[in-house]
């Protein structure tokens, strides 16, 4: 009886929890068998080199933070806003899919091809949030400045350092959001 291969989206998950814990640099062939600990000649099964690996995990990462979110936010039966919500929920607040995105905005700024990946996925998402905020704004400049709001909430937010006196962090998000997405503020 042969041995047990290692499965292509073993490599490619293995993958893309090193390029979140520790950047691009080291996805590296060796590393990922020994920490799956397996040999590396499984990897020649599925992958002609570490390029194909990168590619291949960077087509994963566009499936999951684009392509089934927007299914499932298209699918859902709700307000507009609340569709918003769900989009950065599901993408920017996820344990899983945040680590990575962060990830491969640093790997884009050195590199042509994720960087290209990157704006392909950021226009997808831009294109969501025009939709979905031109159902209650009418005026294209303010969707547009709106969205972009939106947008840089979601991603900036997870690079500052800084002290909100009397609120947390999510509380003054939170807050921000409401105030982009032009929602009654609750109290």
């Amino acid at each position: 009886m042969g041995a047990q291969r290692t499965p292509r989206e073993t490599w490619i998950e293995e993958g893309l929890r090193t390029l979140a814990a520790k950047g691009v640099d080291a996805v590296r062939i060796e590393a990922l068998a020994k920490a799956l600990g397996v040999t590396k000649g499984g990897f020649y099964g599925y992958f002609t080199d570490r390029n194909a690996l990168l590619e291949a995990m960077l087509d994963t990462w566009e499936q999951e933070s684009v392509g089934e979110v927007l299914e499932r936010v298209r699918n859902l039966d709700d307000e507009p806003r609340e569709k918003i919500r769900l989009a950065g929920q599901l993408t920017l607040s996820a344990d899983r899919l945040l680590p990575v995105d962060l990830a491969i905005r640093d790997w884009a700024r050195r590199d042509e091809a994720a960087a290209e990946r990157l704006r392909r996925v950021d226009n997808a998402r831009m294109t969501l949030l025009r939709e979905m905020i031109s159902t209650f704004c009418d005026d294209p400049d303010e969707i547009e400045a709106r969205s972009l709001l939106a947008f840089s909430l979601a991603i900036g937010s997870h690079f500052l350092a800084t002290d909100h006196p009397g609120h947390t962090h999510s509380e003054v998000r939170a807050m921000a959001a409401d105030i982009v997405l032009n929602r009654p503020r609750s109290h």
